[in-house]
Order: structure tokens, then C-alpha cells, then sequence
């Protein structure tokens, strides 16, 4: 069983420039098109478990819903899933340690960790195994941060890293307990 983040950051380790926009992700040219990996991370993974403000931020791009895995979707303020996601998304809420094990109980083991604030909460209760960072080379100066601060430290092995198309790198990090 693994919780694992999968995710985009600046050099200056932002997850959102500071109008929360995302536009950033594309200044590398990607002429190719390609995923980087993402298609073969999602067959590895059962279920994501993301915060609301991700979700939205999800549902406002103009595209069809991106993921062909459940999503659970943690929020302590929405009450009922949006029309026209019933059958995309399931809310959740309560502790992380609850909402793990459930999932887990139901057969979903390994969890797409996303969003900043609820990978931050996760890292919190060291409840992350791995992290997929993909640095892309832009200085944002201020946004919305991948991590904040913890109670103590957390220790990663680095289990892999790469070079994609010669200006990008994503490292794979593994959770030493």
C-alpha cells in the first residue's frame, strides 16, 4: 500500500503562480506531446484522494474528465458531489488516518495523493510513501507552495531521477521510516 504524490513544481518549488494558474506548466515546448509518464503512473494506482480546491481547478479546464480512476474528493464543506460528477467523483472527510484505512479496506491501495494543501496535511501525519516531482525551469517568485511546515523532519531516499526532453527533471523519491 502506497500514498503517493505525483506532481509539477517550479524551480522555487510552487505548485501555482500567484494568480493560482497553471499556464507556467507549458513553458517548456512539448512538441512531441508527451505525458512523461503520467498514462503509466495511473495504471499503477487504484483511486486519487484530492482536496476540493484541486478539484475545481480540475473541473474548470475545458476538457473531459481526466481520470478513468475513482476519485475521492475531501472536503469539509461540500455537501453534495456537483451535477454532472456523480458518477466521477465520491466526497470524503475526517481524519486522514480514517479516510486511508477505509479506502484501503475497500481495496483501493494505492492513493494518488494531489492537491497542495492535502499533500501538505498528508506530510504532516507522514502519511506520504513516495513523491513523483517534476521540476519544470521557471522561477515563479510566489505562488502556492508544494510543502509547508511539519512537526519534524521527513526523510526520502531518492530511488530515481531523469531528464525529459532535455529541459525538465522528474525524480522519484521514496519515504525512509
Amino acid at each position: 500500500m502506497s500514498n503517493i504524490v505525483y506532481i509539477a513544481t517550479s524551480l522555487d518549488g510552487y505548485i501555482a503562480d500567484k494568480n493560482e494558474g497553471l499556464d507556467w506548466l507549458h513553458s517548456v515546448p512539448n512538441p512531441d506531446g508527451s505525458d512523461f509518464g503520467f498514462a503509466e503512473f495511473m495504471d499503477r494506482i487504484d483511486a486519487l484522494v484530492m482536496g476540493r480546491n484541486t478539484f475545481d481547478m480540475v473541473r474548470s479546464f475545458d476538457c473531459d474528465w481526466p481520470y478513468p480512476k475513482p476519485v475521492f474528493v475531501m472536503s469539509n464543506s461540500m455537501t453534495s458531489v456537483p451535477v454532472g460528477f456523480e458518477d466521477k467523483i465520491t466526497l470524503v472527510n475526517g481524519p486522514l488516518q480514517d479516510i486511508v484505512a477505509d479506502l484501503n479496506s475497500k481495496g483501493f491501495n494505492n492513493l494518488y495523493i494531489d492537491g497542495g494543501i492535502t499533500v501538505q496535511n498528508f506530510l504532516k501525519e507522514d502519511l506520504i510513501d513516495e513523491m513523483i516531482i517534476t521540476t519544470i525551469p521557471v522561477l515563479l517568485g510566489g505562488g502556492l507552495p508544494l510543502f509547508g511546515d511539519l512537526v519534524s523532519p521527513l526523510n526520502f531516499k531518492l530511488k530515481k531521477s531523469e531528464v525529459l526532453i532535455g529541459a525538465i527533471v522528474k525524480s522519484h523519491y521514496v519515504r525512509v521510516k
